[in-house]
């Protein structure tokens, strides 16, 4: 599943602010909502039920932030990069910079998975971290995120 499947220019934030999880949240809430029709608030509760499970900072300062939602009609996207990295509750205790929030219909099943498979993926090809901390337009850290989507000749 390419992230170019579920991660549109427009849900790129190169620079977001925030000064702790909860912010950085209702952040990615905020702008979910007004590219899917939303409910920010429910975006942002569904969000937070899933960090009451545990955190989705999955180290070295990446977290995937994702939930469920009646409603939405595909899987949906939306990258940022924080201006100055944030605690997360990471499992590896370092701070957050980089935030890929992900939100499915709620009987997505597999392809739930398989969208978050496909981000860990993405995040953990040798060089993309660093381009994406390098990284300060839209358009070049969309570029950057989706240049591996293409599928690879065997």
């Amino acid at each position: 599943m390419p992230l170019l499947d579920f991660l549109d220019p427009q849900a790129v934030l190169p620079a977001l602010r925030a000064t702790g999880k909860k912010q950085a949240l209702q952040e990615l809430s905020a702008h979910a909502a007004r590219l899917t029709g939303l409910d920010q608030d429910l975006v942002f509760e569904t969000l937070l039920q899933r960090e009451r499970l545990g955190s989705t900072g999955i180290g070295e300062g990446i977290a995937i932030p994702h939930g469920k939602l009646p409603g939405l009609t595909r899987i949906f996207g939306l990258a940022a990069r924080l201006e100055k990295p944030i605690d997360f509750e990471a499992l590896d205790g370092q701070p957050v910079d980089i935030l890929f929030l992900l939100l499915a219909p709620e009987g997505a099943g597999a392809d739930h998975l398989k969208a978050l498979a496909r981000v860990a993926r993405v995040l953990r090809e040798p060089g993309i971290v660093e381009r994406v901390r390098a990284t300060r337009e839209r358009e070049a850290l969309y570029s950057v995120l989706t240049e591996l989507s293409a599928p690879r000749a065997a």
